[in-house]
């Protein structure tokens, strides 16, 4: 893949510096409908995009570059990344275009795609269509004068959403008398999602609902569940439910302000699909970031976790491979299937909750299911991305740790996909010893790293 342009989860960056200016995005548009136009009839693409102020800048460079290379192109303006991902399914669109840079701030943003079938683009596809954007000599294949594209806003995009979500939950369930706090990052999320909530009977309490452009995901969402679990704790809600800038991932609270993250959620998802008998295999697919505690937790139910690389992509593609109904991320990526081809907060929320209403056990009983193991995550700015195993410092440092583990704990090194960081995870079962390593661990990426 070209790492230039593309990373884990598609281009990304900060506004105006390279690569998220204008002419790139406008010649993305261009190299995106040439890859995805073929023969004569008219060709579709659906463009969203989340909060954020520099939205409107990519919005039409990619409109542009869309309608310059003969593709119509289907506005719906602010919603979830999955949105996006449903709506070219629906709309049988060649091609979606999601406009956010996720969970961060605002003076970052990004485009990830989705194929007409609403799954994200291989790592081949997208190396193919980076490579025409970074060549000073691609040649554009103009279609003729006639040919161009249009442009049109779908008003009614919120609406349809919602009736898709809303059909997640089987009839028979009714979140009446229930009570949500629901913090929607003042990004993509605000409209749409506490509708759902509300329109299936609970009582939402809303946090992050009033964007002004430049506050998304400041001090609110998932990367601020405390945000969450105190307003959970303040209302006596039942569930607090923290969603990221583009709603694509989820933190859930439980009715005593106690914060679940993906593994917690996973474990609880997994274990309703094997009792209903729709987890084919008993396979759970999630990351090699997910805890020790969740592979154990499964194969003690007679599952399995099959680990993927970091993103939620590699995640689907081994779903699909594997056959898998269900899968995510330790960050709050939750995939159904059944439902939906992306990670989709949202949907895993109500997933959640409806197993709390057919149990009619609290959050608190279910998330018992899983204590996670001691984890420490560590950070470490790198000047060099130099192989780990290249580095006789690092092997054997790496060796000494897993050593000292003994075979119950996991030691994991990776490079950012975006950043010029080295992530050093360390999961044990003892604190004092995770934190002792990690600590370790990361004094030695930075001296040799340099």
């Amino acid at each position: 893949m070209t790492k230039k342009l593309f990373g884990t989860d598609g281009l990304r960056g900060q506004v105006n510096i390279y690569p998220m200016t204008p002419d790139v995005v406008l010649r993305l548009g261009l190299a995106a409908g040439r890859h995805f136009r073929n023969g004569t009839k008219r060709h579709r693409v659906v463009i969203g995009k989340d909060t954020r102020l520099s939205g409107y800048i990519f919005e039409y460079a990619l409109s542009s570059g869309f309608c310059a290379s003969g593709m119509d192109v289907f506005l719906v303006g602010p919603l979830p990344t999955p949105a996006i991902s449903f709506l070219t399914r629906s709309m049988r669109a060649d091609v979606g275009v999601v406009i956010s840079a996720s969970h961060n701030p605002y003076m970052d943003n990004g485009i990830k795609f989705f194929d007409s079938r609403g799954f994200k683009l291989p790592d081949a596809v997208e190396a193919e269509i980076a490579a025409k954007v970074l060549d000073p000599q691609a040649e554009w294949d103009y279609p003729a004068p006639e040919a161009v594209g249009r442009a049109f806003k779908i008003e009614d995009s919120p609406g349809r959403y919602n009736v898709y979500l809303k059909n997640t939950v089987p009839q028979d369930v009714s979140l009446d008398g229930l009570k949500v706090v629901l913090d929607c990052a003042n990004g993509a999320a605000y409209r749409v999602s506490p509708l759902v909530f509300e329109e299936l009977g609970a009582k939402v309490v809303k946090i992050g609902v009033t964007p002004d452009g430049i506050n998304i995901n400041r001090k609110v969402g998932s990367l601020y569940p405390e945000v969450t679990a105190a307003k959970v704790l303040e209302t006596g809600a039942d569930i607090g439910i923290a969603l990221d800038g583009d709603a694509d991932r989820v933190i859930v609270v439980d009715e005593k302000g106690r914060i679940l993250d993906g593994d917690q959620i996973m474990a609880i998802c997994a274990k309703d699909l094997l009792e209903r008998g729709e987890l084919p295999g008993g396979v759970l697919v999630s990351t090699v970031m997910s805890n020790m505690a969740l592979e154990v937790f499964m194969r003690e139910c007679g599952g399995r976790l099959l680990r993927t690389p970091v993103g939620d992509r590699y995640v689907v593609e081994a779903m699909r491979g594997e056959g898998a109904a269900f899968g995510g991320e330790q960050s709050g990526h939750l995939v159904f299937l059944r439902h939906g081809t992306t990670g989709d907060g949202t949907l895993a929320a109500l997933q959640i909750i409806r197993i709390m209403i057919q149990t009619g056990k609290p959050l608190s009983e279910l998330s018992g299911l899983l204590t996670p193991y001691p984890q420490r995550l560590v950070n470490v700015h790198v000047e060099r991305k130099i192989p780990f195993d290249e580095v006789l410092a690092i092997r054997e440092a790496v060796a000494a740790a897993e050593s000292e583990l003994r075979g119950a704990g996991r030691v994991l090194l990776r490079y950012s996909g975006t950043e010029a960081v080295a992530r050093v995870m360390v999961e044990g079962r003892d604190a004092g010893t995770v934190e002792r390593l990690a600590a370790a661990l990361s004094d030695t990426l930075r001296t040799h790293l340099r």
